[in-house]
């Protein structure tokens, strides 16, 4: 759910932009050099950006959702000058007088903005007639068959996979493994068509390639037996397997929950996008309760992610976690007052407690694909890897560019969040001497 942000940190900004370049060409834009008529109220911001042309570039920012207009050419949305006037109210808010009244243009765009809003509310009311129970219940009816069917499906061809043996599979091209994913899609087990492809990404795990294709295809079968026996799991357990299936929880029934109030530290964030879809991950762990939280946002390529809690803060919110057996993924239900900077990144003490907690959770959901690991006291060492005061240690990831971690600690014990995926680490952020960096 997107938040009224009258506040913007340029960490939260930067985090808006579609792709590195964008971030960049933003950043040249953030000082009142090019501008001229800037001006912002509660819900606006605005100024003119004299780009190569004669006429400068009417730029504008509705701060509610947020939502961008600018009367340049580019293609990328929100687009340099609408970033380069956010990182400029974030540097200084001062900079952007306040203004009594809106620009005619300004005006133009938040009225036609209202009048889309209204029209679209009137939709969704008339759209919103209390469903028939009886064709829910068929529908529902329809689905699960269509499920079964897929897992059955599956269950033989992964049978026959591993009957022809892992060298077989490894010869395999990926239109092998890509075909059998779409038949789970068509079957709507989106879930085990993820998994699918990660039994097929396992064949290019480098000389490690077989023990990771073959744990991924046992957790698969783990899956198919889950599934197969729903009935007679708790109901937590069946929580988590169905929505690793496929089926998702709709939002609505997440917030009618329990919730959980703490001061929340945001300790991690990344964001990855593909030709489709623009995903981030962000991380939060409760100071009282000692319980980590997966905050997950989309948006189609190339749109704006909801900017959600900013790196580096401290926030006292109500979450209100997805239904399973250990829940991690959770949703900002409520925020009860202004964030705060965070200094130091909370987290384990030890290695060993770091590793024991994860067993404690796979024990539990062995599904689990990265476990968020904030580890206090570290320092980087020679064998890239993290060690902590005892000495125990564990690796980065083999992708990992440790130079700015190793640069941030200078030999010294550091705060550190990663993602602990099998063995490896993955450092997202990192805490030394009250300031807090964000590596992803």
């Amino acid at each position: 759910m997107l938040q009224r942000m009258t506040t913007w940190t340029p960490q939260q900004v930067l985090a808006l932009a579609p792709d590195a370049a964008g971030a960049k060409a933003g950043q040249a834009l953030a000082s009142p050099r090019p501008w001229s008529e800037l001006g912002q109220d509660e819900g606006a911001v605005w100024g003119l950006c004299q780009g190569s042309g004669k006429k400068p570039y009417q730029t504008q920012v509705d701060l509610s959702e947020p939502a961008f207009r600018c009367s340049c050419p580019s293609r990328k949305f929100p687009c340099k000058h609408a970033l380069g006037l956010l990182l400029l109210r974030a540097a200084d808010d001062a900079v952007v007088p306040r203004a009594a009244a809106r620009p005619e243009w300004v005006e133009e765009w938040q009225s036609s903005r209202g009048q889309r809003a209204g029209r679209a509310a009137a939709r969704k009311e008339r759209a919103a007639t209390p469903p028939d129970p009886a064709a829910q219940a068929k529908r529902a009816a329809q689905r699960d068959e269509r499920v079964a069917r897929g897992a059955e499906e599956l269950r033989r061809w992964l049978a026959d996979l591993v009957r022809r043996g892992l060298a077989d599979a490894q010869r395999q091209p990926w239109r092998f493994w890509d075909e059998a994913a779409a038949r789970m899609v068509d079957a709507q087990a989106g879930g085990l068509a993820s998994r699918v492809r990660r039994v097929g990404a396992a064949v290019a795990a480098g000389d490690a390639w077989a023990e990771r294709m073959l744990e991924q295809a046992a957790l698969l079968q783990l899956l198919l037996e889950a599934h197969a026996r729903l009935d007679e799991l708790p109901p937590p357990l069946r929580d988590d397997v169905r929505q690793l299936v496929g089926w998702t929880v709709a939002t609505e029934d997440v917030l009618a929950g329990d919730r959980v109030r703490d001061d929340w530290a945001v300790v991690g964030q990344v964001t990855s996008e593909d030709d489709r879809l623009r995903s981030q991950r962000t991380w939060l762990r409760g100071l009282e309760t000692g319980r980590d939280a997966l905050v997950l946002a989309y948006a189609p390529a190339g749109q704006v992610l909801d900017p959600g809690a900013a790196f580096g803060t401290v926030v006292d919110a109500s979450l209100a976690f997805y239904p399973g057996v250990a829940p991690l993924r959770a949703i900002v239900a409520e925020r009860h007052g202004r964030p705060r900077a965070l200094e130091r990144l909370p987290g384990y003490d030890a290695v060993d407690d770091a590793l024991a907690a994860r067993a404690r959770t796979l024990a539990l959901n062995p599904w689990l694909d990265r476990f968020p690991a904030a580890l206090r006291d570290v320092v980087p060492v020679r064998e890239a890897a993290l060690a902590d005061a005892n000495g125990a240690t564990l690796p980065l990831a083999a992708g990992f560019d440790r130079r700015p971690l190793v640069a941030l600690s200078g030999g010294h014990p550091i705060d550190v969040f990663a993602e602990l995926d099998g063995d490896e680490l993955t450092p997202l952020a990192a805490a030394a001497e009250g300031r807090v960096v964000l590596f992803a």
